[in-house]
């Protein structure tokens, strides 16, 4: 049976923990308040072209499946499963630690990427409204800023994104995974429809805010076919790009996946796990730079080619708006 509302049905044991708690049925969504020492964390990945991050919240109410950052609530005490969209960190200092780091004469000014390991849109959002303080103090100093998110949310702040906008410090990022709400419903669970993301991308273009089309995560079996459509859908409604990942199973996500897969689609559960590990030298997961995200060999080179191929049909003649990194300035001393 697969839990209505959840991503995860199980609750896997966290490996920092000897004792283990068995929950596999959803519950009550709890917020709890932490105040971290730093909120800004520079990225050492080189395969993300991003520089620093800031995630607001940690665990996530949307509820994806296959999301990746499930692993990092382990480090809090709790499993990468149920636990990551029941228990959500609220890190109700965040705005003023960011501004505390933005005052630092030694800062170096770069995009910072809002979230990584949450969407600072998810539902807590709308109760707490951290992102749009971080966005609040990201505007007074004039700093540039990207977001990722598959929530429509991010059109209450619409009045702060287009002064962003017109100084080319913003570029949005939104995630399509999928036009089948079926699959939406169980994959993530608790996120906005596709259309209701597409009418999101619309919103922004038509406000001069630079959007890139999420194609991701793609699922080789389950959303692999789709490549053209999303990609058109996004191109018709305004976005200016497109990226793409290939689905890994990192750490316990492979455990978390692997028994959703089964429960949501029994028939084809073998089929996607057979395609997935084509894509990752015969394994769920690939933790090699550049070749976790887009995979090896055959499967992973005909994905790239049909997204390629359907990406510069669709989105030709369209770029980015350069980065501003020069309006940046402490309203302190204005």
């Amino acid at each position: 049976m697969l839990f209505k509302g959840r991503g995860a049905q199980i609750n896997p044991k966290n490996p920092f923990l000897n004792l283990h708690i068995e929950r596999n049925t959803p519950e009550k969504t709890q917020f709890i308040f932490i105040e971290p020492q730093t909120i800004v964390h520079k990225i050492d990945s080189p395969d993300v072209g991003a520089v620093y991050s800031l995630n607001p919240y940690l665990g996530c109410e949307h509820g994806c499946a296959y999301c990746y950052a499930r692993n990092s609530h382990t480090y809090w005490g709790f499993s990468a499963g149920i636990d990551f969209e029941t228990k959500i960190l609220i890190k109700r200092n965040a705005p003023y630690l960011l501004e505390k780091t933005l005052q630092n004469p030694k800062w170096q000014v770069a995009p910072i990427m809002l979230s990584g390991n949450t969407d600072c849109y998810q539902p807590a959002e709308k109760r707490f409204q951290i992102t749009r303080k971080l966005l609040q103090v990201l505007w007074r100093y004039r700093h540039p800023v990207g977001i990722i998110t598959k929530n429509a949310l991010i059109l209450r702040d619409l009045d702060i994104l287009r002064g962003l906008a017109k100084h080319r410090l913003v570029r949005v990022y939104i995630t399509l995974t999928t036009l089948n709400e079926g699959l939406r419903q169980k994959l993530e669970p608790r996120t906005v429809t596709p259309k209701r993301r597409l009418k999101t991308i619309e919103a922004l273009s038509k406000e001069g805010i630079p959007v890139v089309a999420m194609i991701a995560p793609i699922i080789p079996g389950l959303n692999d076919h789709e490549i053209p459509l999303l990609l058109k859908a996004a191109a018709d409604v305004g976005a200016l790009s497109a990226t793409y990942t290939i689905v890994r199973l990192n750490g316990q996500i492979a455990e978390i996946f692997c028994d959703w897969l089964k429960k949501a689609y029994p028939m084809k559960a073998q089929k996607v796990l057979n395609r997935i590990r084509q894509c990752h030298d015969g394994k769920l997961n690939d933790s090699r730079w550049f070749l976790r995200l887009r995979g090896t060999g055959v499967l992973a080179q005909q994905i790239e080619q049909l997204f390629t191929i359907f990406k510069e049909r669709y989105f030709k003649g369209r770029t980015l708006p350069p980065w501003n990194l020069e309006s940046f300035h402490n309203p302190l001393f204005a």
